[in-house]
């Protein structure tokens, strides 16, 4: 869920505002004309479905955290709304590419951290957060079993592994909410080990998020956690496309259907957990080797409550609050993470979030869920009913 840094060429690698700079300016270069590609399949009544790319930030799509798309693409709900959906892994160490690519036309929708967000549109990249998909913070902070760090203000001097140099944009907010002035920590860059730094000593803390904290239990690394939800109400990673496409009638209809089909991938599960987990997790034998179905559906689980945020306080799927993000644009402003203080308006809208969730056949998709047929490794699996998602 974190946001990585290099070049992209379907799942390649780039550099922090320099580069961000030279990418808004190639993309003024680039022909917006065929942003979306048509496909040679039909939806249902004839109309031609229309290909989305969105992009992950983690450099990887061999993870639980999608499962609100790969839901609606395996039951069909997107091609039924006109769509066919296309993720893509993204550059694994290029911190910017899930709002830059988008901004270049190299996808369609991006999935970057409110710091990446917020770091390409002050450097002119012309994208906005459509959709909150964590209406809260989801960023946490995994630790040594035997460290004695008990409060996140105790992170002050201490080590912190990232992933990524770029996830610096996605730290120093959450220190700054705290009281602690990024100064005085050190970020260890650790590439794809980052958590092991941390579990080993190599750092005294890294980075980590709601579903991650799981699946690193899952693979067998020894770590507590400080969770973010407890100490920041800071926004976490947001759905974001073109400015562009907010103004034309066209393109406002075929993103409200994307997100249509978003938030019937988000109502299977929550009618049927394990259903959504098992579509998610048979994508990749990858994952299968790594982490066994109880992890996985532990890891989806985490994820799950933290999407659900916003509908559980009656203001639908993908909420972007403007408390929050009001916030957190003023923590950045000051850091010097952006040149100005940027409007929430040009940050956020939540004119495709209403739609969406008024059109969105919620019906359907509870109904498919309570009939899916789990396969009897997933029937095993253990469910509290008590955590409703």
């Amino acid at each position: 869920m974190a946001d990585d840094h290099d070049e992209l060429l379907e799942e390649s690698t780039l550099t922090r505002r320099t580069l961000l700079t030279r990418s808004a300016q190639g993309a003024a270069a680039l022909s917006l004309g065929g942003l979306l590609t048509a496909g040679p399949a039909f939806a249902r009544g004839g109309a031609q479905v229309v290909t989305i790319r969105w992009i992950s930030p983690r450099g990887t799509l061999e993870v639980m955290d999608d499962y609100n798309l790969w839901v609606p693409i395996k039951m069909g709900y997107f091609k039924e709304l006109g769509l066919n959906v296309k993720l893509i892994g993204g550059p694994l160490g290029d911190a910017l590419a899930s709002a830059k690519f988008v901004g270049q036309n190299q996808a369609d929708v991006g999935y970057p951290s409110p710091g990446v967000l917020t770091a390409a549109i002050d450097a002119g990249v012309e994208v906005k957060s459509a959709w909150d998909m964590i209406s809260g913070q989801v960023f946490d902070f995994a630790m040594p079993l035997n460290s004695p760090i008990k409060n996140v203000k105790e992170l002050k001097g201490k080590r912190i592994a990232l992933g990524s140099a770029g996830w610096s944009a996605i730290v120093d907010p959450m220190l700054v909410e705290v009281g602690i002035s990024p100064k005085t920590v050190k970020y260890v860059t650790a590439g794809a080990q980052w958590g092991q730094a941390a579990e080993q000593g190599r750092a005294d803390a890294a980075l980590s998020w709601q579903g991650l904290n799981a699946q690193w239990k899952g693979q067998g690394l020894k770590l507590k956690y400080l969770i973010g939800t407890t100490f920041s109400k800071l926004p976490s990673n947001v759905y974001c496309i073109r400015n562009e496409e907010f103004d034309d009638p066209a393109k406002v209809d075929l993103y409200t259907r994307f997100f249509q089909g978003v938030i019937m991938g988000l109502e299977f599960a929550r009618a049927n957990p394990r259903a959504a987990a098992q579509i998610t997790y048979n994508q990749f034998p990858g994952l299968r080797k790594t982490l066994k179905p109880q992890a996985a559906y532990n890891s989806f689980l985490e994820l799950a409550r933290a999407y659900g945020t916003s509908n559980r306080a009656g203001q639908g799927w993908g909420w972007n609050y403007a408390n929050g993000w009001s916030n957190y644009l003023k923590i950045v402003s000051d850091l010097g993470q952006t040149k100005k203080q940027l409007k929430l308006g040009d940050v956020v809208s939540n004119q495709l979030v209403t739609a969406a969730n008024r059109k969105a056949d919620r019906k359907r998709a509870i109904a498919d869920a309570r009939k899916y047929k789990l396969s009897p490794t997933w029937q095993a699996v253990k469910v509290d009913p008590t955590i409703k998602i």
